[in-house]
């Protein structure tokens, strides 16, 4: 989505939608990922977990999800899991139409599974792989999803790359150095958009920064955004990730997005990780995104909260 698109969704928002939309498609996924918000107990408020949902498959799950967007009328879809690739049946179906209708859509996959080359070539459709560091760390965290199989299955594609920095990435910035050094010399990748890892309430660790490292890190990244333009962060973005917001109610992304399990019924709160997530830690690309742009900027802010207070 075009960084202008956000503030066109006011609009949206004074009909009483909400301009982002968020599915988790799928229960299913080959890998168990340390930290993975989606598997953990209290993702869905404690009363059952993704992996006892039952999934829809098929022109039902194709049908279910079109109904939702008609239902939202979001400008930016993410599709993500579980591992969306699970169905890629189904998208090969599914993100023709999305693209036809004008729908910024994002399909965030481990990598694991083939990307057919057809989808990367439609319109308003993005494929971001999820690389979480070097191939030390990532391909023993992600495994079967390791670098060699990732470099298999994007060849003569076009990606974006997403990168959720853990406590063990940022003790040495060489390591984000060497990272982005790596990924931005690819062909494949047009864009690199990286999260720092956030925790649940109450979480203890190894994933979790300390804030020396978060103060590292954004320290570092307006110079790294200048060596390496294909990533795609702002310097208000790292302020944002040092003074994140309060709760889920200061939280811009919060407020104008919907997100829904992969029953697609289940709404998952009080946002895309569900349960109690510790916001004073928050490190999500696109909460930091738009927390700058509404914090920063007085004008987007008036209208964000003037908007949503009219819709309600």
């Amino acid at each position: 989505m075009r960084g202008g698109d956000i503030f066109s969704g006011w609009g949206k928002i004074l009909r009483g939608k909400l301009p982002l939309l968020s599915i988790e498609i799928t229960s299913e996924c080959p890998l168990s990922c340390p930290g993975c918000y989606a598997y953990g107990d209290r993702h869905l408020g404690g009363g059952v977990t993704l992996t006892q949902l039952s999934d829809s498959r098929g022109e039902t799950l194709v049908q279910g999800i079109l109904r939702l967007v008609d239902r939202h009328d979001p400008m930016q879809l993410s599709l993500v899991g579980g591992e969306p690739l699970m169905r890629h049946r189904e998208l090969s179906k599914l993100l023709p139409i999305l693209s036809e209708r004008g729908i910024y859509s994002m399909v965030v996959t481990s990598g694991v599974i083939p990307i057919p080359a057809e989808w990367t070539s439609l319109p308003r459709i993005t494929v971001a792989i999820s690389v979480d560091g070097l191939p030390e760390h990532h391909d023993e965290r992600r495994k079967p999803a390791t670098y060699e199989r990732i470099l298999r299955n994007i060849a003569g594609r076009k990606v974006y790359v997403h990168w959720t920095a853990v406590r063990e990435h940022v003790q040495d910035i060489q390591y984000a150095e060497h990272y982005l050094e790596f990924w931005s010399a690819r062909e494949e990748v047009q864009r690199i958009w990286m999260s720092v890892y956030t925790p649940q309430r109450g979480e203890q660790s190894a994933e979790r920064l300390k804030r020396e490292d978060r103060i590292r890190l954004a320290e570092a990244i307006p110079g790294l955004a200048r060596k390496y333009p294909k990533l795609l962060i702002k310097s208000g973005m790292a302020r944002a990730i040092l003074s994140p917001p309060s709760s889920p109610e200061d939280c811009a992304f919060a407020r104008v997005s919907a997100n829904y399990t992969a029953d697609l019924r289940t709404r998952v709160t009080p946002c895309v990780f569900g349960g109690d997530p510790d916001c004073s830690e928050c490190g999500c690309a696109i909460s930091s995104a738009l927390h700058w742009i509404t914090n920063e900027k007085a004008a987007a802010r008036f209208a964000l909260d003037a908007s949503l207070k009219v819709a309600s």
